[in-house]
């Protein structure tokens, strides 16, 4: 008996241990959301700036392959003049820098690489779609998704993004799968509320 009731306690351990790490993130490309999801919980909703068009992100199922806390691009930023002015503000490495100036990689934050060199990270929310493909998220947020995925971390990114640069940053946003969101009312991000738990 003794050992029956150890496997039971053995068996709920495992369980348990798995419950707690399965977590996900889910990136919305419509609505311009990002959501970490664990189990059946819903933890942490972020606006997001995905790609714009020329530069989409890529949609599909992918993994977290790779965390960096202070990443820089090696391929965008900006070119600043001798005294430090910003002479270009959306360059590429390979643009021709005038005398005494200098390309500055961009700064991505946080950095959560889930496909080729698109990843989340920290960086400016203008309202819409405008990244080269990242995934960028208010600082806060980024950390939060930072602190809670580990690499292997599954990242689910659908939708279409919106030809518009008008999506709604403020404001009620719609809840994906049809369910009312009951996090709507903050400005720029949202966190999981115990008392609203989400489930499918």
């Amino acid at each position: 008996m003794k050992g029956f009731w150890g496997f039971i306690v053995a068996i709920a351990f495992v369980g348990s241990a798995i419950a707690e790490t399965d977590t996900r993130v889910e990136i919305d490309l419509m609505q311009q959301r990002a959501y970490l999801i664990r189990g059946h919980r819903l933890l942490l909703e972020s606006p997001i700036s995905s790609g714009r068009y020329g530069h989409l992100t890529e949609t599909g199922s992918f993994k977290v392959i790779e965390k960096e806390k202070n990443h820089f691009s090696s391929i965008y930023g900006q070119i600043v003049d001798a005294s430090g002015r910003t002479i270009v503000q959306d360059a590429d490495v390979d643009m021709k820098v005038p005398p005494g100036g200098k390309f500055m990689p961009a700064p991505m934050r946080y950095f959560m690489r889930f496909h080729e060199a698109d990843g989340m990270h920290a960086g400016y929310l203008p309202g819409y779609a405008a990244s080269h493909g990242c995934v960028r998220m208010p600082e806060r947020m980024a950390i939060a998704f930072f602190d809670a995925v580990e690499v292997g971390t599954p990242v689910t990114v659908f939708g279409r993004t919106p030809r518009s640069n008008g999506y709604r940053r403020y404001g009620p946003q719609p809840f994906p799968y049809g369910r009312p969101n009951p996090w709507n009312g903050w400005p720029n991000e949202r966190v999981y509320d115990p008392r609203n738990p989400w489930s499918r």
